[in-house]
């Protein structure tokens, strides 16, 4: 699946004199660099069934406008960043300002993007993933509502009317402050999201989603590839390096829809000793990704992720 992507990133020049964008006056990571290596990291996860292709990149020299109209300048969120506290609430961005902004919208309707990156720096107030469109759900954060217009837009002549999206898509917030393995953190809260509500119908153990996600402490002696904070043998979030062996039946789902039981020991030494990106990508190459459909849902649980459009609501 080749999905088109509108980039978009808010790296504001600071600094008197400077000329330097956010990103390079603080040491953070480039943004462009992010993007490269997120794209390279999802069609690793995916065995490349999932190839991002940006098509559009915005870059905007300044700060966004939060949902109460409130917006940064240099000097007081630099403050805010020094002192490590005073940053505005609330912290939301106004999505649909922003979308106005960039027609993603109309982008969307036309065929020309399936989903919008938004890059940008602590308290910026991007949501991790957020989902809109016909039927929006629950996307690690609420549905994001039609609101056909925005009223005031400086520069713009007024009033922008926001069109109704004849499709659902998902609006990525991803920190230029982290590495790639939280952008992959992102992605893995979007899939959970997303493949509870594909399997919500389905109970016990026809609830595939369900048994995928088990781990040792809510399962124990059942643990599977366990969820995005949870490995199969974690005590307790982000516990990814936990030496402690468990059986779990993770590598068994590499032969979906083939499930046989089979179970090993396994130790944070199969996912990376800890390593936040490591372990997400050993996470999201055991989701199942062959042709075919069981019990009405399709194998390829990658299609769903990518294009929450083919979800039952």
């Amino acid at each position: 699946m080749t999905r088109r992507v509108l980039s978009v990133t808010h790296d504001p020049t600071v600094g008197p004199g400077s000329g330097q964008p956010l990103s390079r006056a603080v040491g953070w990571h480039h943004p462009a660099e992010l993007e490269a290596q997120y794209v390279q990291e999802v069609a690793e996860a995916s065995h490349g069934l999932v190839r991002y292709e940006v098509v559009e990149r915005v870059a905007i020299d300044g700060f966004p406008v939060k949902a109460d109209g409130f917006s940064y300048d240099a000097a007081t969120y630099l403050a805010c960043l020094r002192a490590g506290r005073g940053f505005h609430q609330p912290e939301d961005v106004d999505y649909h300002r922003l979308l106005s902004e960039l027609e993603a919208v109309q982008k969307v309707n036309a065929g020309a993007i399936d989903e919008v990156w938004l890059f940008g720096f602590p308290y910026c107030g991007y949501y991790e993933s957020r989902m809109g469109g016909p039927g929006a759900f629950w996307c690690n954060a609420p549905a994001l509502a039609d609101r056909p217009e925005v009223p005031d837009v400086p520069g713009r002549g007024g009033r922008l009317v926001l069109p109704p999206a004849q499709r659902r898509y998902v609006i990525m917030g991803f920190n230029f402050e982290r590495e790639v393995g939280c952008m992959l953190e992102n992605l893995g809260h979007r899939t959970e999201s997303i493949m509870a509500q594909v399997y919500a119908r389905r109970t016990g153990d026809a609830n595939l989603w369900e048994r995928f996600t088990r781990y040792e402490q809510t399962h124990p002696g059942r643990a599977s590839a366990g969820n995005v904070h949870f490995a199969p043998n974690s005590a307790h979030d982000y516990d990814w390096g936990n030496p402690r062996p468990v059986l779990s039946d993770c590598d068994d789902w590499l032969r979906y829809p083939h499930l046989t039981g089979e179970r090993r020991r396994v130790t944070c030494r199969d996912w990376g000793d800890g390593d936040m990106r490591l372990h997400h990508q050993w996470w999201f190459q055991r989701l199942p990704h062959v042709t075919g459909t069981t019990d009405g849902i399709r194998n390829n649980w990658w299609t769903y992720i990518a294009d929450p459009d083919l979800v039952e609501c």
